[in-house]
């Protein structure tokens, strides 16, 4: 997966988070991805530079440390499927 195709998984989890849980959504993004972002050393900052929202703005930079949390969460936690479908219909 490229830092393109990330940036934009990460912009439309984020488009389609309920209000109040974007940084929710940032998390699992981070969580769902971290095997990619850690074995290909992909950098967040450049994840984030990627992302385009539906009124055109970008994800800003000050969400990459909530990126990490998800990354580093991820030996953690298991996902639920629920999620999974979520990320596979939006």
């Amino acid at each position: 997966m490229t830092v393109n195709e990330l940036g934009h998984e990460l912009s439309i989890m984020y488009d389609n988070a309920l209000e109040g849980e974007k940084a929710t959504m940032v998390h699992l993004f981070g969580i769902h991805y971290s095997k990619v972002i850690r074995e290909n050393r992909i950098s967040i900052h450049e994840i984030l530079r990627n992302t385009m929202l539906r009124n055109g703005s970008r994800i800003d930079d000050g969400y990459s440390s909530e990126i990490n949390k998800g990354v580093n969460l991820a030996k953690y936690v298991i996902e639920r499927k629920g999620l999974l479908s979520y990320i596979n219909n939006n």
